[in-house]
């Protein structure tokens, strides 16, 4: 198998670290996707120009469905990371019982403060970034109005009056008003409150409206419409428009209750007739799930009909054409071809992009694929995250004891299959409370 890798260039210790640690540890890395990304250019392209007509004031929603192992998450993350790369500002996080699209609990609110607290830009990747985008706003607004020889006060509101149409968008123009008075001011406690109202961080009005002026706050009725008006604002601050992440949607699928479950598939529904229709501006979505969670008739997506017929995929699709174009984009499992390359990218960023510092050479990688193939079937390519472990682990021995044969530690690697966390059976009944919580299944 003489496959090339295609690499050149040397890597950066930070991002070579990044990659290690995180795969050593069973998770996606943060940063340095691009040096590990195997195959799917075409669903990478296809994103691609999501981002692009995001950019160019218009909106998308995406359902990034695969099976378990199937990269999803990596996925995810490699699309997050472009977006920054062409000025988005990102936002995501992953589905839990106590986060999720709509509920009368608060966990729509805890969903929204959780991606506030994950927003990111390129100068800011790892998170964080929400004080630093209204920051931005305001030295913009600093600028104009020295140059056009006015009050900040007047230029910001004037700004700020656009917001003001849509749904709680005078109190989110109140607030940002209320981050520049404590920027004229320096007063940082009414800075931190209003990032704190931006973050979603208030739980009662009354604490807003003392802090503020404010008579609203983001609670689980208006968590869509402040993503909406997150995106208008964040153009307004000079990015290019707002890409939100949503992964581990399969938590909706686990919903007991079919009122709750419904109640988040409105929410969807929403959120895609928006983007097709055009109501959002510098908005887009990318959703990810299993099978199940898209196509179950009796608890997916595809058991609300509205859904299903706005998802459903292209008729003429099939015998190896595949629609890139749809709404749902199915990530395959990976193939031995890409997973032996794969391996030599892992081979390649840990020697930090250095050829001459390889441990292994390709006769290793075969022979520990080989090995893998024995132990655990086809499985250590679809479901590669242990492989994978094993794999950093091996060369990490190699790298402090050089006097080892790598055959000999190949034959010694022991390796299970990762196990699906998702395959235990959903109960058949569902309780008849809807109790936002227990409607989970933990």
């Amino acid at each position: 198998m003489t496959i090339n890798a295609g690499h050149s260039s040397r890597i950066r210790p930070k991002d070579r670290d990044a990659v290690i640690q995180a795969l050593r540890a069973g998770v996606v890395p943060r940063t340095g996707q691009h040096h590990i990304q195997v195959g799917r250019a075409a669903e990478v392209q296809a994103l691609v120009a999501d981002i692009d007509r995001i950019a160019d004031g218009g909106a998308g929603s995406r359902f990034v469905i695969g099976d378990y192992g199937s990269g999803k998450t990596f996925f995810l993350q490699l699309v997050r990371s472009i977006a920054l790369e062409k000025r988005l500002v990102t936002v995501h996080a992953d589905l839990s019982p106590d986060r999720r699209l709509h509920a009368t609990g608060g966990q729509a609110r805890a969903l929204y403060a959780e991606l506030m607290r994950n927003m990111a830009t390129r100068a800011k990747p790892d998170g964080g970034a929400l004080a630093n985008v209204v920051e931005r706003f305001v030295s913009q607004v600093l600028t104009s109005a020295r140059d056009a020889g006015e009050s900040p006060h007047v230029v910001i509101r004037r700004r700020l009056t656009e917001l003001s149409e849509l749904t709680g968008g005078y109190d989110f123009a109140e607030v940002v008003a209320k981050y520049w008075e404590g920027h004229d001011q320096e007063n940082d406690q009414l800075k931190a409150d209003a990032v704190r109202w931006l973050r979603g961080e208030f739980t009662t009005r009354s604490d807003a409206r003392n802090a503020l002026g404010v008579r609203t706050i983001v609670d689980d009725s208006t968590f869509y419409d402040h993503l909406k008006l997150l995106a208008r604002f964040v153009r307004m601050a000079g990015f290019d428009g707002l890409l939100v992440c949503l992964d581990e949607m399969v938590n909706l699928y686990k919903l007991h209750n079919a009122q709750a479950r419904n109640a988040n598939y409105e929410q969807i529904l929403r959120i895609v007739n928006d983007s097709l229709q055009g109501s959002a501006a510098s908005l887009g979505f990318v959703f990810g799930g299993t099978p199940d969670f898209l196509m179950d008739t009796r608890r997916g997506l595809y058991s609300y009909s509205a859904l299903q017929s706005r998802l459903v995929e292209n008729a003429f699709a099939g015998d190896g054409r595949v629609d890139h174009s749809g709404p749902v984009i199915r990530l395959a499992n990976l193939s031995p071809e890409d997973f032996y390359v794969l391996l030599m990218k892992l081979r390649h960023v840990w020697a930090g992009g250095d050829a001459t510092a390889y441990l292994v050479p390709d006769a290793a990688i075969e022979a520990f694929m080989a090995h893998c193939a024995g132990r655990i079937g086809d499985a250590y390519f679809r479901t590669p995250r242990t492989t994978i472990r094993s794999f950093l682990d091996l060369l990490a021995i190699l790298d402090q004891h050089q006097d080892l044969d790598w055959r000999a530690l190949v034959d010694a690697t022991e390796i299970e299959p990762d196990p699906d966390p998702d395959l235990a059976a959903l109960p058949g009944t569902e309780p008849a409370a809807d109790d936002d919580l227990a409607s989970f299944r933990l």
